[in-house]
C-alpha cells in the first residue's frame, strides 16, 4: 500500500530516474563496433604473444640451461609445441587486428588531407621488410654470434627504417596517432616475421630431434646448436624491440611526439 502510495513521487524523483535509467548506451555504428571488436582482439593477442616472448626470455631459457639432456627430452617435445603455438598465432593474430585498425586510422588522415594513403600502407610493408631482412642477414647467414654486436647492428637498422618512414611521409597531414602505430607496428610487423622466419622454422627441427633422441636414441645432429643459438638471438632481439614497439603503441594516443 504504502509503495503504491509512493509510486508517482518516486517516478517523478530525478535520483530514482538516474538509477533506473541504463547505465550504457552501445554505439549504433557498425563501423565503430567493428573497429573495438578488432582492438580488443589486438590487445587479447598481444598479451598473449608478448607475454609468451617474456616467459621463453626470462623463465624457459635460464629453466633450460638447469636441465640435464635426459629431462630436456621429456620436457621440450611436451612443454615447446603447445607454447609456441600460442605464441606463433598470437603473433599473427595481434598484427593481422593491429593492421585492420592502422588501416583504418591512415585512411581517415589521408581523406581529411585529401590525400590518398597508398604510400603510408606501402612504405610500411617495404621499409619493415627491408629491416627484417637485414636482421634476418646479420642473424643467420652472417651468423653474429656476439648479443650485444648483433642488439647494436640491429638497433642502427630499425632506427633507420624509422627515420626513411617518416621522411617518406612528412606531407602534414598524417597524424601522431598514425605515425607511431607506422613505427611499433613496423616493428611488431619485423618481430612476427622473426617469429616465423628464424624461432618457428628453427624450433620445430630441434622439438623434432629432442623427441628423436629421446624416444629412439637418435644422435641430435650437430646443426642443432646453431640453430638453437640464432632461435634464442631472434627471441632475445624480439624481447628488446617489445619494449619501443609498446612504448610507441602507448604514445599514439598519450604522447604526441610525430605529426599534429
Amino acid at each position: 500500500m504504502l509503495l503504491t502510495l509512493l509510486a508517482p513521487v518516486l517516478a517523478a524523483s530525478p535520483a530514482f530516474l538516474a538509477v533506473s535509467a541504463p547505465l550504457w548506451t552501445l554505439p549504433s555504428d557498425g563501423t565503430a563496433n567493428f573497429l573495438m571488436l578488432v582492438r580488443w582482439l589486438h590487445f587479447l593477442a598481444g598479451i598473449t604473444w608478448v607475454g609468451l616472448l617474456y616467459f621463453f626470455n626470462l623463465v624457459n631459457v635460464p629453466f633450460m640451461k638447469e636441465m640435464d639432456s635426459v629431462t630436456k627430452g621429456k620436457i621440450i617435445p611436451s612443454l615447446l609445441p603447445r607454447a609456441l603455438w600460442w605464441f606463433r598465432w598470437g603473433a599473427v593474430v595481434t598484427v593481422l587486428m593491429g593492421l585492420i585498425y592502422f588501416e583504418s586510422y591512415a585512411r581517415t588522415d589521408a581523406h581529411n588531407g585529401s590525400a590518398k594513403h597508398g604510400l603510408v600502407m606501402g612504405s610500411f610493408f617495404l621499409i619493415w621488410t627491408a629491416v627484417w631482412a637485414s636482421s634476418f642477414v646479420l642473424t643467420c647467414v652472417i651468423k653474429i654470434d656476439k648479443g650485444p654486436v648483433l642488439a647494436v647492428l640491429v638497433a642502427i637498422v630499425v632506427l633507420l627504417g624509422c627515420y626513411c618512414f617518416l621522411a617518406l611521409n612528412n606531407h602534414g597531414w598524417e597524424s601522431n596517432h598514425t605515425l607511431a602505430i607506422s613505427l611499433g607496428g613496423g616493428i611488431g610487423w619485423v618481430m612476427m616475421l622473426n617469429v616465423w622466419g628464424v624461432i618457428w622454422r628453427f624450433q620445430k627441427k630441434i622439438i623434432a630431434w629432442t623427441k628423436a633422441n629421446a624416444a629412439n636414441g637418435t644422435p641430435i645432429p650437430d646443426a642443432a646448436k646453431a640453430l638453437a643459438r640464432q632461435a634464442f638471438l631472434a627471441s632475445r632481439t624480439n624481447a628488446w624491440l617489445s619494449l619501443p614497439m609498446l612504448f610507441l603503441m602507448g604514445a599514439s594516443s598519450h604522447y604526441p611526439m610525430f605529426g599534429r
